[in-house]
């Protein structure tokens, strides 16, 4: 079941099951989740994306994301994941969802209904290299200016969520 995501409507409505490979291949809309760790200095902590990713690979990207379980709450996977991306824990507060639906490079498909949780450490991960690369944490304004600057660094999802987020997190939720 760690292959499977969850189908969704745009209602987050639960359709079914399908293993996560054909889903991306094929644009059924699954539920997803991204997490973005900021630290004292208001830096948000990025990862590059592993080289072997299946979609994105050595791409910046938010701190983690993926793909909650099936029968698994969507804090829980955000949760799993940054533990078992980052090596990081964090009291992780729920932001807002997100619909979205962009045709990757390689004839895949990110077609997700993200929900977005926050959380704040001065901790340095410790990375899984079958996930990130490489991780930094960068300031807003200049991972904005970069962003203009090298739009294809970054992944799809982080150009399209940011901003969002950025007004939770200065509206401090």
């Amino acid at each position: 079941m760690d292959d499977m995501v969850i189908l969704v409507d745009e209602n987050d409505n639960e359709l079914g099951v399908k293993e996560k490979l054909e889903a991306h291949m094929s644009g059924l809309l699954h539920r997803a989740v991204s997490v973005f760790i900021f630290n004292r200095n208001n830096e948000l902590l990025l990862q590059k994306r592993a080289a072997t990713k299946y979609h994105s690979g050595g791409l910046w990207t938010n701190t983690c994301c993926s793909h909650p379980k099936p029968n698994e709450k969507t804090k829980d996977a955000a949760n799993r994941r940054l533990k078992e991306e980052m090596n990081l824990t964090s009291n992780l507060i729920f932001s807002h969802s997100f619909y979205y639906n962009v045709n990757l490079d390689n004839g895949l498909f990110e077609h997700e209904l993200d929900h977005v949780f926050i959380g704040y450490t001065d901790e340095k991960p410790i990375i899984n290299l079958d996930e990130a690369s490489d991780w930094k944490y960068m300031n807003i304004e200049e991972l904005n200016k970069d962003i203009l600057v090298n739009p294809n660094a970054y992944s799809a999802w982080l150009k399209i969520c940011l901003k969002d987020v950025l007004l939770k997190v200065n509206s401090h939720l």
